[in-house]
């Protein structure tokens, strides 16, 4: 039996920054996302041979083991083998001889949640093949563990529940981890337009996004108010873009994505730089209303909204700097999993 599971990428489209603590925890957070069409997938299946094997397929990468109840975290596919001792300790796996193959749409540090969405992928193949009794609510809290207090590695919490849920929502962030996450029934059509007037650029770099996030915690410890100030502003966006995204008053998304970026660049330096600024500019120059730096910031992708006819202008503006435009489609579904003979 083959053990197969997807999840979704997604697009934070307002208040990226409140979901990470210690801000959620003290001031409590508000982000709006919706999932695209680029995916992490995860597959287990049996070997003949003795051991474990995990793949990477999209980054060529391999590491065998043999049968161990813990996998050393070196930081060496640890999402992987973090997700498999966190298994092992709490349900235990069956003394069987696997390979796990993972693989990702969108490239590691690109600002689309990568990370967070393969661990929820991962965790959906194992989920699969034990027949866990876990709902969506738990196995988004149990990627959130795993990646940041098992691994310690920083970021937010929006990215699980977003991979895990799918579609458009409207999440909201509280102290001792607490998440309530609030799909938004958005019309069709507003979302037909909402597609076509965001083009995705991908930057062709990719950042360190703990780095950022790191600062921006410390920032929110060390009492920086500008910083505090700005995450104050971002929230405030979050409800902005849901109610002009409920109302259908999508000429006003631009002008709120815009608001959003010049409140960012306050929370932590390196958020934008110099390269991104200039493609920044040269977007709202060929039409685009606003835009944003997705995910921590530094790099990866960018997303611009253009109005009534523009993204064509903006588009042959942006191919001068060398990325990719990328194509995408928004989601309902959030994390699948599925097993075949």
């Amino acid at each position: 039996m083959i053990y197969r599971s997807k999840a979704p990428l997604r697009l934070g489209l307002a208040g990226g920054g409140t979901d990470v603590s210690p801000y959620s925890d003290e001031f409590g957070g508000a982000i709006l996302n919706a999932t695209i069409s680029l995916y992490a997938y995860a597959t287990i299946e049996p070997l003949e041979e003795n051991g474990i094997i995990i793949q990477a397929a999209d980054r060529k990468e391999e590491q065998r083991f043999d049968w161990n109840n813990e996998l050393p975290i070196d930081g060496k596919l640890d999402l992987v083998k973090g997700v498999y001792n966190r298994i092992q300790k709490d349900y235990g796996l069956p003394l069987t001889n696997f390979r796990i193959t993972t693989y990702v749409d969108a490239p590691a540090g690109s600002g689309l949640g990568t990370s967070s969405t393969l661990v929820v992928a991962i965790l959906g193949a194992f989920t699969e093949m034990l027949k866990l009794p876990l709902g969506d609510y738990d196995i988004a809290h149990y990627a959130y563990e795993i990646e940041r207090k098992d691994l310690n590695l920083a970021g937010g919490k929006q990215d699980q529940y977003a991979a895990t849920f799918g579609g458009v929502n409207f999440m909201e962030f509280y102290t001792n981890d607490k998440v309530i996450v609030n799909p938004l029934r958005i019309r069709q059509e507003y979302l037909n337009e909402l597609e076509n007037n965001l083009v995705l650029y991908f930057t062709s770099t990719s950042r360190e996004s703990a780095t950022i996030i790191k600062e921006q915690q410390k920032n929110v410890l060390q009492r920086n108010e500008k910083s505090i100030e700005a995450m104050h502003h971002l929230k405030e966006q979050s409800q902005m873009m849901k109610e002009a995204l409920l109302k259908g008053r999508l000429h006003e998304i631009g002008e709120i994505l815009d608001y959003g970026f010049k409140q960012k660049r306050q929370m932590a330096a390196n958020i934008s730089n110099d390269q991104l600024d200039e493609i920044y500019n040269a977007a709202k120059k060929a039409g685009a209303s606003g835009g944003k730096i997705s995910g921590a910031g530094g790099g990866g992708f960018m997303f611009f909204y253009c109005p009534g006819n523009t993204r064509y202008k903006v588009i042959e503006t942006l191919n001068n700097f060398g990325g990719e435009i990328k194509q995408y489609q928004f989601t309902k579904n959030g994390l699948r999993t599925w097993c075949s003979q």
